[in-house]
């Protein structure tokens, strides 16, 4: 979110507590603020004897199995943590530190909208050094059977994502949103991580969705919702996609100036996109914001959306 041209950081720390999607586990997390040019950075507080330290970076991921995890050279991991890290690209946040004591970021409530509300009760500090940013030069793609990512040259930060299940409830969904904090908190924060019911038990069995229950993902039975609650909105499904994807997008380790496209992709694909991108050094650039950020505000209608707003919106 580029609405100045200087680091920020968290004012106050804050801490969440919650169980792992996939682990089950309990965990306390607690996010401080951090120097300029740190980066994120997670810390398991609950290993002591070997290097803690995980830098949250694009070739820091070893394993995209429906979540993210990311480890460090002495083999300490932290999965899931593109939620957050989509909370931070979308507010602003260049710097952190996140103590955490267990291997997991906590689901909360299965979108980003609790790690929002979380940061705008600490607040966020302006720092002295430029934002620096990531700007795509040339189109790149990566391809598997029918799923394709794209990344190309745009003036601001779009996300679009296409989506289709052979499902009623789902069926084909795309949207595209344009990376700005109202839009984000309006049209993207709210949205959960979804599944099958029919998937769980399997899941369970590999070590995955131990934690997993109606108060922190959408659980699809054939053609029902089994939310009490229902939808957050219409076409909540893709817009989950698209807040995992500017997560995974932030571990570029700068906020991007440019269009992601996603088609049938998911956290291994975003992954490779990153990959494909550093290996050319000519389709991108790193600069450092001047006196203006460019942000280009895109009129109603320019770009595709099956629904424009939320049916609801998660206080």
């Amino acid at each position: 979110m580029l609405t100045s041209v200087s680091q920020h950081t968290l004012q106050h720390a804050f801490t969440v507590t919650g169980v792992g999607v996939h682990s089950g586990a309990p965990t306390t997390m607690k996010v401080c603020p951090a120097p300029a040019s740190t980066g994120i950075i997670f810390v398991r507080t609950d290993v002591m004897d070997k290097n803690n330290v995980i830098p949250a970076r694009w070739n820091a991921v070893v394993d995209t199995k429906l979540c993210t995890v990311l480890a460090n050279k002495a083999g300490v991991t932290i999965s899931t943590v593109e939620h957050l890290m989509s909370a931070f690209a979308a507010l602003g946040i260049d710097n952190a530190i996140v103590e955490i004591d267990g291997p997991e970021v906590p689901i909360m409530d299965g979108s980003a909208v609790k790690f929002v509300q979380a940061i705008d009760k600490a607040g966020l500090l302006r720092q002295n050094e430029r934002r620096r940013v990531l700007r795509i030069r040339k189109t790149v793609s990566y391809q598997e059977g029918e799923k394709e990512v794209f990344l190309s040259p745009a003036e601001g930060q779009f996300f679009g994502f296409e989506i289709s299940f052979d499902n009623a409830l789902i069926g084909r969904q795309k949207f595209t949103h344009q990376l700005r904090e109202d839009a984000y908190r309006a049209d993207i924060s709210a949205a959960r991580t979804f599944g099958f019911l029919h998937e769980v038990e399997a899941l369970r069995k590999m070590g995955l969705a131990r934690g997993g229950s109606l108060e922190n993902a959408i659980v699809i039975d054939g053609d029902k919702i089994m939310n009490p609650g229902g939808l957050r909105y219409k076409n909540e499904f893709v817009r989950h996609k698209i807040l995992d994807a500017i997560g995974d997008l932030y571990l570029m380790g700068v906020q991007m100036i440019g269009h992601y496209h996603g088609v049938k992709a998911g956290h291994a694909m975003n992954n490779k996109i990153l990959h494909v991108l550093f290996s050319q050094p000519d389709a991108f650039e790193i600069d450092e914001l001047g006196d203006t950020a460019p942000q280009r505000v895109v009129p109603a209608g320019a770009i595709y959306n099956d629904v424009e707003r939320p049916v609801s919106v998660v206080a």
